[in-house]
């Protein structure tokens, strides 16, 4: 009996990827993850994560929640 050749659909290891990285950058900037989000333009996490990932500054929202925070502390 002959096992069948599985090849895997290069698209979907694309999206994959993808969603691996977006969780990272999600991760390290400190974006609310949601992976319906992942090519939708009109989330905002999306549109900093496409801007980091050309190479263009992005928002830490770690740093501005802290800013929140301790300016919310003071009164």
């Amino acid at each position: 009996m002959v096992k069948p050749n599985i090849t895997p659909n290069e698209k979907v290891t694309q999206i994959l990827d993808d969603l691996e990285l977006y969780l990272e950058f999600c991760q390290d900037h400190g974006y609310k993850y949601n992976e319906a989000d992942l090519y939708n333009w009109k989330s905002y996490a999306y549109q900093q994560f496409n801007k980091w990932f050309q190479g263009k500054p992005v928002k830490d929202m770690w740093i501005e929640d802290a800013k929140r925070a301790s300016y919310h502390r003071r009164f």
